[in-house]
């Protein structure tokens, strides 16, 4: 057997050698890449949620957004004045419509009721309510469209970005906190979370 042949053989059978550990390591990259990225979303979009939930949980979005028929109020979520309650359409009951206290606008007067155009809580069928959620159940009713107002995401970040009354909350007028980051930030927080996977903690 020549000398050159057993060359060509040595490198044959290195190049095949050379070519399986490449092989090899394309899969192992493939299979531990996706996993370690999926794991770095998962953290990221909780983080993300836990700014929206710093939101939502605020007065400014909590005092509404309530599982039985009568609102909150004011930074420390008291219950509302005259016994207000939602109604069929959740601008209240007739003869106390929301609108006979809270006018378009704000009123200058510290503590005096707020406003904004056409000022409401959620209707019942779709009341949106997460006072006294866990972070985790938070997060799964703002995606479940049963229980979001019946939005898409991409419609969701569209009511957090258009809303007057969500608006509203970082203008809330004299004597009330508005939410702990602002809007601009929120909704960024929003984004961040539906395009990192929506994780919700358990």
């Amino acid at each position: 057997m020549s000398r050159s042949f057993l060359n060509r053989k040595f490198a044959l059978g290195t190049a095949a050698l050379v070519g399986f550990w490449a092989l090899f390591d394309c899969i192992h990259v493939v299979a531990k890449g996706p996993s370690a990225g999926a794991g770095d979303d998962k953290n990221q979009s909780l983080q993300a949620f836990a700014a929206v939930a710093s939101v939502l949980t605020s007065p400014r979005c909590l005092n509404c957004h309530i599982p039985g028929e009568s609102p909150l109020q004011g930074d420390e979520s008291r219950p509302h004045n005259m016994s207000v309650k939602r109604g069929s359409d959740g601008r209240g009951t007739l003869g106390m419509r929301c609108t006979n206290c809270h006018p378009s606008e704000n009123s200058f007067t510290p503590h005096a009721p707020p406003g904004a155009s056409d000022w409401r809580l959620p209707p019942p069928e779709t009341p949106m309510a997460w006072q006294g959620l866990g972070i985790g159940d938070l997060c799964r009713t703002l995606k479940d469209p049963a229980k979001n107002g019946g939005r898409t995401l991409p419609q969701l970040v569209e009511h957090f970005e258009t809303e007057r009354l969500v608006l509203w909350a970082w203008n809330p007028g004299p004597g009330r906190v508005p939410p702990p980051i602002s809007h601009d930030q929120f909704v960024a927080k929003v984004k961040e979370w539906i395009e990192t996977g929506t994780a919700c903690a358990q």
